[in-house]
């Protein structure tokens, strides 16, 4: 079934009674309907399966499952509309990758502003990424290339893509938007959208973050910001 583009539902996991709800205050304010909130990842996934969010809030460091393997599980069923922003109070590179390979949409601090924490729910929700620049260049640094981390480039191939596509594929893994790209490279953000739809379809990438982090695997841009 289709996503209705006019609603948008939002699971709340998190240990911490406070956190739910004050999360939950804040969107439901903003007009965000908080359909569930659970105390732990198991309680998360069961909910995700029960009522079908839009947009799930997920705590990292929760009893019994946490939620990179919350997100791993809500991810591959059969939550096709279902997107992850990873909540955290620890700005640590290795979560950030854990989450993102796990298939996460996003990754935000827990002293994110009211503002920024509604914004990032409609913005991931609408299929955009939340990616902050500084922390995909972190990131990629520490973890990009290494043995020891998931990789996605497997089975990929460059070749399909067009000239203009490898260059908006390159931009993209800077943390740039689709107005930024649009605005960088004098398109309008409808063609912007169409270039970045079928990069990740030519490279069955389940969405932007999972493009960012191939065009570092594959070497399109220096961890240290070059191309």
């Amino acid at each position: 079934m289709a996503d209705d583009m006019s609603s948008l539902r939002v699971v709340i996991a998190d240990d911490q009674a406070l956190v739910r709800t004050g999360f939950g205050m804040i969107l439901a304010a903003d007009g965000i309907d908080v359909i569930a909130d659970a105390a732990d990842g198991a309680e998360a996934v069961a909910a995700v399966r029960r009522s079908r969010p839009n947009v799930v809030l997920m705590d990292i460091r929760m009893p019994r499952m946490d939620g990179i393997e919350a997100t791993r599980r809500i991810l591959s069923g059969e939550n096709q509309h279902t997107r992850v922003i990873i909540l955290t109070t620890y700005d640590l590179d290795h979560y950030v990758y854990a989450a993102l390979t796990a298939g996460a949409s996003g990754f935000l601090l827990k002293d994110v502003t009211p503002e920024h924490l509604v914004a990032a729910v409609r913005l991931v929700r609408a299929g955009d990424a939340l990616l902050a620049p500084a922390i995909t260049r972190r990131l990629i640094e520490r973890f990009a290339r290494r043995d020891d981390v998931p990789s996605i480039t497997t089975r990929r191939d460059l070749s399909g893509l067009t000239p203009r596509e490898l260059e908006v594929l390159r931009l993209l893994a800077t943390g740039l938007n689709n107005a930024e790209l649009a605005e960088r490279l004098f398109l309008s953000p409808t063609t912007v959208k169409t270039h970045v739809g079928r990069i990740l379809s030519k490279l069955d990438l389940r969405d932007r973050v999972q493009a960012v982090v191939f065009a570092y695997e594959a070497g399109l841009i220096s961890p240290r910001g070059g191309t």
